[in-house]
C-alpha cells in the first residue's frame, strides 16, 4: 500500500492488498470446495427437536440422492455428531479441516469434533462463537455438496445473524411445537428471516399430536395446533407436523437418525429441492 493512500479504491488503480480486500466475497466458503444449497433449520426457542428435524432432513436428502453436509453452528450446545453416531475427531490438511463423515456419507462438523472431551463446556463470549461458525464456513474442506443443513441455535442472537451474514443461505426451516407460547416465539425467528430477506421454505410443528397405537385416534397434548395460522400469517407455502413418536428421539439418542424413515417430511424436502 502506498503511503499515500487515501483507502479510497475508487481513485487508484493499484493492485494492493485493500482493493483485493474490497473485493473478497464476504460470503465466499472454502476455495477447495463447492456448496450449492445453505439451509439453516431454525426456533424461537430450545427443546422443540431443531437438532432431531435437521438430522432427519439430512439423512432424507442423502436417501433421495444428494450429497449432504451438516454444519453445527449450536457451538455452546453441539449435539449432531450424537445423532449420528459420530466420535471421531475432525482431522487438518492442506486444504482446510476435514469434516468427519456419518455412515451413509453425510458430511459433519461440530464443535464437539474439535474438543479433547466432548463433555467440555466452551464457555466464550458471542464475537468469539461468531468468529467459529465463519471459521466452519470458510476453512472446512466441505468438497462438493449438494446440501449444507445448518443446525442453528435458538433464538435471534449472534450466531443466527453470523449465518445470514456470512453463509449464502438459500432458505430456512423453522421448527415449532404446539404450545402458543412457542409459537410467539417463533414469530420472532420468522421475522428475522424476513428482515434479512431469507425465505422461509417450510414450518415443522414437532410433538404435535400423539397417535394411539390401539384405536388410531390422535391425542394433542401440548393443545391445539396454531400451525395454519402461522403460515397464512406469514406466507409459509409449506408445513409438516411430526408425531409424538419415541421411536425417532431414541433413535437420535443411540446414534441412528439416519435409520429413521419417514414421508411426513417429504413437501419440505421437496421445497428445499426447489428453493
Amino acid at each position: 500500500m502506498s503511503e499515500e493512500c487515501t483507502h479510497d479504491c475508487s481513485t487508484c488503480g493499484a493492485n494492493c492488498a485493500s482493493r483485493e480486500k474490497k473485493n473478497e466475497d464476504p460470503k465466499a466458503g472454502n476455495p477447495s470446495s463447492h456448496v450449492k444449497k445453505v439451509i439453516a433449520v431454525v426456533s424461537g426457542k430450545g427443546g422443540v427437536g431443531k437438532t432431531m428435524v435437521t438430522g432427519l432432513l439430512a439423512a432424507a436428502m442423502r436417501r433421495r440422492g444428494g450429497n449432504v453436509a451438516v454444519m453445527d453452528a449450536d457451538i455452546t450446545g453441539p449435539s449432531i455428531p450424537k445423532v449420528f453416531g459420530v466420535s471421531e475427531r475432525a482431522m487438518g490438511v492442506e486444504e482446510g479441516i476435514v469434516p468427519a463423515e456419518t455412515r451413509t456419507g453425510i458430511k459433519l462438523m461440530s464443535m464437539n469434533l474439535l474438543l479433547d472431551n466432548p463433555s467440555d463446556p466452551v464457555v466464550w463470549r458471542g464475537p468469539i462463537i461468531g468468529g467459529v461458525v465463519q471459521q466452519f464456513w470458510k476453512e472446512v474442506w466441505w468438497g462438493d455438496v449438494d446440501y449444507m443443513f445448518v443446525d442453528m441455535p435458538p433464538g435471534t442472537g449472534d450466531v443466527p445473524l453470523t449465518v445470514f451474514q456470512s453463509l449464502p443461505v438459500s432458505g430456512i426451516v423453522v421448527v415449532t411445537s404446539p404450545q402458543e407460547l412457542v409459537s410467539l416465539v417463533v414469530e420472532k425467528a420468522v421475522k428475522m428471516a424476513e428482515l434479512m430477506e431469507i425465505p422461509v421454505l417450510g414450518l415443522v410443528e414437532n410433538m404435535s399430536y400423539f397417535e394411539c397405537p390401539d384405536c388410531g385416534k390422535k391425542h394433542f397434548i401440548y393443545g391445539q395446533s396454531h400451525l395454519e395460522e402461522l403460515a397464512e400469517a406469514h406466507h409459509i407455502p409449506v408445513t409438516a407436523r411430526l408425531p409424538i413418536e419415541p421411536a425417532i428421539p431414541q433413535a437420535a439418542d443411540a446414534g441412528d437418525i439416519e435409520g429413521v424413515e419417514t414421508n411426513m417430511l417429504d413437501a419440505v424436502l421437496t421445497a428445499i429441492e426447489n428453493a
